[in-house]
């Protein structure tokens, strides 16, 4: 099993107080904690090779560019990518599937339909949206049940000779669910339908194989990998990405700019418009590099215990109802109390020094399709302990007394 006494002493920021009690930090699948390891890392490019990448042949131009490059080459041996070209660096998650809807949805007619799971982030919504007030292309929603499974049954009712793409969740941010993406992705592709996975919680929990999964884009970001903020990636298959057009432009993303005319870079390069986020880049490489000194299926299996623990001692409590069920969750809950606000209860939590995420989660569709305001919401990480879950368990019957 995990050291996970010795995992926590990689991560400073645990070891901090907060009013007056330890740190209990259970809100990874917003942001994730950082290892020292990283921070050195990143240190180390500020310090040594500060320098911006592809654009000078000087010393600390070329170790800045090889440590770039190499964090690509890093990202798609994570995600085992058939090629190193198809990681584009972007912003995060948010600029990825923005991206590929901006630039490969230019493509798109009126007419068209594009495919959203009901259980999506905000940010695997608002883009195809956009998309379709540009382009006059028509959103169909893909439902989930109530205990949180994907309705995969019901694609071939939404699909038809016009479905150009399914944007689906790999695990989703707020009921933790992991749909059937391997049955979700046949069906799409034997109608010749492509398939945007936004990997944001399941790169983390439990990981991806591109290549077996299939998909055609692949989206995550660097912050809920342990690794900064402001770093992401997206995957896409080499095809796409050459037939699409670019989707900023300025320097970097280019071969040669005439007044006469512009040619564009190779992918990827010909969607990293500007100078890069390389100290981000190089700092997801290093906490990719954290994660593959451990095991991963014990990972996951610390991660199961951490969260039947929760879900074992939330749901003793009366009147707390938790959301999505299905067996094959990632570790994250979702609950509330009945008669008692959300807001409340974490406000309680906090001033234990318990961090958890109350509200809507970016995934208000979530919200509305169990009639609710906001849910609290734990996700557990390597570093946290089952005395963290109890904790937990603990303070939310406090709060409970406390606000009647």
């Amino acid at each position: 099993m995990l050291d996970v006494t010795k995992i926590r002493a990689d991560f400073p920021i645990l070891g901090r107080t907060v009013y007056d009690r330890p740190l209990i930090y259970l809100d990874s699948a917003a942001t994730a904690q950082k290892p020292q390891c990283v921070l050195d890392r990143m240190d180390w490019v500020y310090r040594e090779v500060n320098a911006n990448v592809h654009r000078g042949v000087h010393y600390l131009s070329e170790q800045a560019t090889q440590a770039y490059e190499d964090a690509r080459t890093t990202v798609a041996r994570f995600i085992n990518a058939r090629e190193r070209e198809e990681i584009v660096f972007t912003s995060g998650a948010t600029m990825s599937i923005n991206l590929a809807a901006y630039a490969w949805g230019s493509g798109l007619c009126k007419g068209d339909n594009i495919i959203v799971s009901e259980l999506e982030h905000h940010s695997n919504i608002v883009p195809w949206q956009l998309l379709a007030q540009r382009q006059g292309v028509e959103i169909r929603i893909l439902p989930f049940k109530n205990d949180g499974s994907l309705m995969v049954e019901k694609l071939p009712e939404l699909l038809d000779e016009k479905t150009r793409l399914i944007a689906v969740t790999q695990a989703s941010n707020t009921l933790g669910i992991r749909p059937d993406l391997e049955s979700l992705i046949k069906i799409a592709h034997a109608n010749g339908t492509l398939v945007l996975v936004d990997g944001c919680q399941g790169a983390v929990h439990g990981g991806v194989d591109v290549q077996a999964l299939d998909c055609d884009f692949y989206a995550f970001s660097g912050h809920k990998l342990y690794g900064p903020t402001g770093i992401g990636v997206l995957y896409a298959k080499r095809a796409l990405l050459e037939a699409m057009p670019p989707f900023m432009s300025g320097g970097d993303m280019v071969a040669s700019v005439s007044f006469a005319g512009t040619t564009y870079a190779d992918v990827p390069l010909k969607f990293e418009a500007g100078t890069s986020n390389f100290t981000g880049a190089i700092g997801l490489a290093e906490a990719i590099k954290y994660l593959d000194t451990f095991d991963m299926a014990e990972v996951e299996r610390h991660e199961q215990i951490l969260l039947r623990r929760a879900t074992e001692g939330l749901g003793a409590i009366l009147n707390l109802t938790i959301y999505g069920t299905t067996p094959d969750k990632c570790a994250i809950v979702s609950f509330n109390v009945e008669g008692v606000s959300a807001y409340d209860v974490g406000m309680i939590l906090d001033k234990l020094g318990i961090a958890i995420r109350t509200g809507q989660h970016c995934a208000e569709p979530v919200m509305q399709h169990y009639g609710v305001t906001g849910m609290c919401r734990a996700s557990f990480a390597i570093y946290n302990t089952i005395e963290e879950v109890d904790a937990l368990v603990a303070g939310v019957e406090r709060a409970i007394k406390m606000l009647g």
